[in-house]
């Protein structure tokens, strides 16, 4: 049975730099799910612009934002030290497409006050966070002003810091998830690089496992609703994860290759790409962790630093480069761990999928 905070056991992942546009959010709710739209990477303006837009087709929707971390803001001298040697290793792919690197950004904390301040002002449903935790301050406005607020986890540790902090649910995001992880907590054994399926260890204990595992042992710390995030991509997936104790799931990779996503062609072509078998964690595009599939650049940068968004704002000339020459090899071509079973066509072909004999 639905949650009564989502209406629907299918959620689509708020997925930044274009994917989780107002039109795709728009199909997702038509076809019976819920979208979210991702703030991350945009202005105020913009993220009020689809805010907009998705309210005139009367779109039911969530925002995401990233929570910035002051730890990096701005990073440490040895932290820099990295970054300055990362930007020497990457001019060899800038050279490829005769773009310039830029000079080091290292006090981009993705407008957050602002966009705080502008959901204050004109709430939306649903509030989530990615990237850490916003303090319970803010998710006391934000619930005052009438939205619901979900943190983004992954682990037990992770989960009961956010309840302290009272928010409304938790989208629990295992390792098998695409794009980057919201692990906020220290990390134990660090494992970049690591090929699918592998597990971080982050302020607790994911090490391998499965995503239903993750929310069974995240439902015995808490008493929230909790959103499976990681690895679904069908209607047993979702199952899965209802069984295990989820209210409904969330997901990113199942979505990308549709009609309305707003991905890349070139991304949404290589994951039908034989050439690419199998997806690695990698901080060589954002200094963030994050699951894409392994490609050039990711074999050739195994070693980046941690330090996000620096890097992002340093790789950005070369992705748009290798995008442009429809080079798939340096670009961050994120995915989960089933982007296989990820299928072209309209939203409502998926959604029609995972919720088949609901």
């Amino acid at each position: 049975m639905p949650h009564d905070l989502f209406g629907t056991t299918v959620i689509a992942a708020p997925m930044a730099g274009g994917t989780s546009t107002p039109a795709f959010v728009e199909a997702v709710h038509r076809a019976g799910g819920l979208g979210f739209l991702a703030a991350g990477y945009k202005s105020v303006a913009a993220m009020q612009a689809d805010i907009r837009a998705t309210r005139e087709s009367g779109t039911r929707f969530g925002m995401n934002v990233f929570v910035p971390d002051p730890g990096q803001l701005p990073p440490s001298a040895a932290v820099l030290a990295e970054l300055e040697d990362y930007r020497l290793q990457l001019r060899a792919d800038a050279r490829r497409y005769g773009v310039e690197l830029p000079q080091l950004r290292l006090d981009d904390d993705d407008e957050w006050q602002g966009k705080i301040d502008a959901l204050l002002a004109d709430p939306v449903e649903l509030v989530s966070f990615a990237f850490g935790l916003p303090g319970p301050d803010v998710v006391r406005a934000l619930q005052q002003a009438g939205s619901a607020v979900l943190a983004t986890v992954t682990t037990t540790d992770e989960a009961r810091q956010a309840a302290d902090q009272g928010v409304d649910a938790l989208v629990v995001q295992h390792t098998s998830a695409g794009g980057h992880s919201a692990a906020f907590l220290p990390a134990l054994g660090l494992q970049v690089g690591g090929s699918q399926p592998g597990g971080i260890p982050a302020g607790g204990t994911q090490a391998g496992g499965t995503t239903a595992e993750l929310v069974a042992e995240v439902r015995s710390a808490v008493g929230l609703p909790l959103v499976a995030a990681g690895g679904i991509m069908d209607a047993a997936g979702l199952d899965a994860v209802l069984r295990a104790g989820a209210v409904a799931a969330q997901l990113g990779t199942a979505f990308l290759r549709t009609d309305e996503a707003g991905a890349r062609q070139l991304h949404k072509d290589a994951l039908a790409d034989p050439h690419f078998t199998r997806t690695r964690l990698t901080r060589a595009f954002t200094g963030r962790q994050a699951r894409s599939l392994e490609n050039e650049f990711v074999r050739d940068h195994p070693e980046a630093p941690e330090c996000y968004p620096a890097i992002h704002h340093l790789t950005a000339p070369i992705r748009a480069a290798a995008a442009a020459a429809g080079d798939a090899e340096r670009l961050n071509l994120w995915a989960g761990t089933g982007w296989q079973k990820a299928q072209p066509g309209p939203v409502a072909g998926v959604v029609r999928g995972l919720l088949a004999g609901r």
